[in-house]
């Protein structure tokens, strides 16, 4: 392979240990709304061997947060920024007057693509964008060479969809709009392109960024009949069972420590579940549709090794936000994964969710954190380990500038640049420990949150009082000590109402 050439970073010229080698491949994948517990190397007994051996062959942080919500974590992840300062501080093309709000990233902010294109890389997208909808925000005007995106959200598995509130889930390569042949189903579509991606010839000369945002496992429940197969009655044992299952194996695993007791469960006792096949058929089938995602990174993994790029290309998984806590089955009279089943994973969530109270749209843990994986075969010295500490999904922006010893603009087409929010992750990927007392900011359509250090407040939606947790001695949010330490819950409540002033948050629902 041809060696790329190096080029300066702000500080100067590259960190040693990236001139030693030429600069990697950097892929990115997500998942969407896939719970803490629901990979294999998390605790799940999910069938996911190729990201658990990412996972044993690299680094899996534990203790990573995002930003709650798709649109909003997508925005941080891209551009570093907090969802707000990239003009995405709830949904895409929410129409609203304020800036922060606008519904798609703004001019202040570069994506990953951008900032990596000028420096050199090919750069290309194969999946769901949502940071906005309209053509003159879309993919190939964020810096990417190549896309096949679906540019509205996700909750399309089966192409066409037959559902009306998903006829603006439309897919496109690159500015014009593709039609797959009936049956075609996302998960394995956008896979099939990545690996077309990274087959490209021009990835011989030069390294490139692929970005892989999958659907899976959004709602509906909608999965090929071959992997729900894999699962029917894997869930007869029904919610508890399962739960604590997981909740043990994350102990034996090392993940959790074995000191603190699960958080209440919100599930319903499965004696008094009438419908106990039904149920447990549902989680089957997201099951399935995480079994589906193992099997394209999987097929990823096979086309950087057969093209010679493994050893030198960074993969990093994560997901968007925690399992979602919409419980509702429109359709109850179509199986569950059928194309024609409308239904969410209902009270599994919080199975998924395990350990953590509530899940997507929440600031408890349960909305916030996800594990991520990080793998570098060439460029870790030291792999099998877990990252305890603490980060967040605007470090992803910095980690790859840092990867690709690209330079974070001030100024980019004509436009100021607004700093980025977030750290590389290189120093907690290589076992230091750095920024344990850091503040991270959470808010979303009313819940709000705030951690620093040991210490985490949250506020439901529709509240003015504010819950406070040792996240040391608590870390699953079971005791709030917001009577017992008035003082320290003060202080805290008033660094997030003085970030929230400086972000441009408002008060929900939002006066547009």
């Amino acid at each position: 392979m041809v060696k790329h050439l190096p080029i300066l970073t702000a500080a100067g010229l590259l960190p040693a240990a990236v001139l030693a080698q030429e600069r990697p491949n950097i892929v990115l994948i997500l998942a969407d709304d896939m719970g803490y517990s629901d990979l294999g190397c998390m605790g799940s007994e999910i069938d996911t061997p190729n990201l658990n051996s990412l996972a044993k062959g690299g680094v899996l942080m534990t203790n990573f947060c995002n930003a709650s919500k798709s649109c909003p974590s997508r925005a941080s992840l891209l551009t570093g920024l907090y969802s707000w300062r990239a003009g995405m501080g709830d949904m895409a093309n929410t129409g609203s007057r304020y800036p922060e709000y606008q519904g798609w990233l703004n001019e202040n902010c570069v994506t990953i693509a951008e900032v990596l294109k000028e420096s050199g890389y090919s750069t290309y997208i194969s999946g769901k964008w949502h940071v906005g909808s309209e053509p003159e925000h879309w993919p190939d005007r964020r810096g990417f060479d190549q896309s096949f995106q679906m540019p509205n959200g996700g909750g399309v598995y089966f192409y066409p969809s037959k559902f009306p509130q998903r006829a603006n889930r439309k897919l496109y390569r690159n500015a014009e709009e593709v039609f797959p042949e009936e049956g075609w189903y996302s998960t394995d579509g956008f896979g099939e392109v990545a690996v077309e991606y990274i087959n490209r010839p021009e990835n011989k000369e030069k390294p490139f960024f692929l970005y892989v945002p999958f659907i899976a496992p959004h709602y509906p429940l909608q999965a090929k009949p071959e992997d729900i197969a894999k699962y029917q009655g894997v869930y007869d044992s029904g919610y508890a069972a399962i739960r604590e299952a997981r909740f043990r194996r994350q102990k034996e695993l090392g993940i959790l420590d074995s000191d603190f007791p699960l958080s209440e469960p919100t599930h319903p006792e499965w004696s008094e579940v009438e419908d106990k096949e039904r149920q447990a058929s549902r989680m089957a089938v997201y099951a399935a549709q995480i079994d589906c995602i193992d099997q394209n990174v999987g097929r990823i993994v096979d086309a950087l090794k057969e093209n010679g790029y493994y050893e030198n290309t960074v993969i990093i998984f994560l997901s968007d936000n925690g399992a979602v806590m919409h419980h509702f089955d429109k359709t109850p009279d179509v199986p569950y994964g059928s194309e024609y089943c409308w239904a969410s994973i209902g009270k599994w969530q919080n199975v998924a969710n395990t350990p953590f109270r509530e899940g997507k749209g929440r600031e408890y843990e349960g909305g916030i954190k996800t594990p991520l994986i990080f793998h570098w075969p060439a460029g870790l010295k030291k792999t099998g380990f877990m990252v305890r500490d603490y980060a967040h999904i605007t470090d992803i922006m910095p980690t790859c500038i840092e990867l690709a010893g690209a330079k974070y603009p001030k100024e980019y087409k004509g436009h100021k640049i607004l700093s980025a929010d977030g750290y590389s992750l290189m120093p907690l990927v290589r076992g230091r420990h750095v920024r344990q007392n850091r503040v991270l900011f959470f808010d979303h359509e009313g819940w709000s949150g705030m951690r620093q250090g040991r210490w985490k407040i949250n506020r439901r939606i529709k509240s003015t009082e504010w819950e406070l947790y040792d996240l040391k001695n608590d870390p699953y949010e079971n005791v709030n000590l917001a009577e017992k330490y008035p003082r320290k819950l003060k202080r805290l409540s008033a660094k997030w109402e003085k970030m929230a002033e400086e972000m441009g948050v408002r008060p929900w629902p939002l006066d547009k």
